[in-house]
């Protein structure tokens, strides 16, 4: 998820294991462990920095990957402990292990949360080569984090680890609530191709975007895949939405050389997205990942690569992100969500 809603989980975890008596030194160090798991639950998204100048789908590569797996927790918080130790822990009259366990604790909540998303996280790293999406919450959802964020601010201000118990409660039954409400989207969506006559050969929901009453509902056929929006409210309603053909590199690309960098950067592409790979409508050189839209009955991917037949053999896709009319769609989302639209 959002920076903000990882620092605020680690921090409630960190927080909730520290013991808080009355003596003021002690108790000052729930706000030390809150500060702490903060910091190192934001700390994996580093991972954000690997970036090359020459092959712009590095970055999509490893983002979520290693940094996010369970495996790596003891390394990521080592590297944590470490500086903040240096920094501060020792001048706070901590012990190494103390610090060491507040950035463990904080570190351990990234992965697990972002593997919630619809995003993909390679939580089992190096064991298993596959990015794990559970698709119950959106990468921003206000109403999981604020609550929990009000929570662990409480909990630091008076020093009582119950509060940050009770965000860390508030987030378990939103993410339960969300399992629950992404199972009834999934229904809904199968009934709806079934309506149709399609025999789907994956059916795929994903949360729109800051909320988990509306959802994208993708069904992908021998053809292509069929974007709708499922409101999983007091009553299901679906919206209706737009088809596509999946991407076939020899009928809509027939001047791509196999083995041309680009190629093989569509494959990558495609890896990336889970398959969810279509040609831009509008544009011909364009191949966007179908999974996300602002609009969750639209195509209007958020982001997307773009090739080139005048380009040489060894050059790369260009990577593009499409988020200008974010603000512009915010009303028409929040109309489907109210059930006004």
């Amino acid at each position: 998820m959002d920076l903000f809603t990882q620092g605020a989980l680690g921090a409630a975890l960190a927080q909730a294991a520290a013991r808080a008596p009355s003596h003021p030194v002690a108790r000052s160090r729930l706000r030390i462990a809150g500060g702490f798991g903060f910091l190192a639950g934001m700390a994996p998204d580093l991972d954000a920095l690997i970036r090359s100048a020459s092959d712009p789908l590095v970055f999509l590569e490893y983002h979520r990957h290693f940094t996010h797996a369970l495996a790596f927790i003891p390394v990521g918080a080592l590297a944590c402990a470490g500086l903040l130790h240096a920094a501060l822990g020792r001048r706070w009259g901590l012990a190494f292990r103390q610090t060491f366990l507040f950035c463990a604790l904080g570190y351990a909540t990234h992965g697990v949360l972002d593997a919630a998303t619809s995003y993909g996280t390679m939580l089992l790293w190096p064991f298993a080569d596959v990015r794990i999406a559970a698709s119950l919450v959106s990468i921003v959802d206000p109403l999981f984090t604020l609550p929990l964020a009000v929570l662990v601010a409480v909990s630091w201000r008076r020093r009582a680890p119950g509060w940050a118990l009770a965000g860390l409660a508030w987030a378990t039954a939103y993410l339960a609530a969300a399992s629950v409400q992404h199972d009834r989207a999934h229904d809904a969506a199968s009934a709806l191709a079934a309506a149709r006559g399609q025999v789907p050969v994956r059916v795929e929901v994903k949360p729109s975007f800051g909320n988990i009453v509306v959802w994208r509902a993708i069904a992908e056929t021998a053809d292509g895949y069929h974007v709708d929006a499922v409101r999983a409210g007091a009553r299901m309603r679906t919206f209706e939405g737009v088809a596509v053909a999946r991407l076939d590199p020899a009928r809509d690309l027939p001047w791509l050389d196999p083995a041309s960098r680009q190629a093989d950067d569509i494959a990558r592409f495609r890896r990336f997205s889970d398959g969810f790979i279509a040609l831009d409508p509008a544009r011909p050189h364009r191949i966007i990942d179908i999974r996300y839209s602002f609009l969750p009955n639209e195509i209007d991917a958020l982001w997307s690569i773009e090739v080139s037949p005048d380009a040489p053999a060894d050059a790369h896709a260009r990577y593009r992100t499409h988020r200008n009319d974010a603000r512009a769609n915010l009303g028409r989302l929040w109309r489907m969500v109210a059930g006004a639209s």
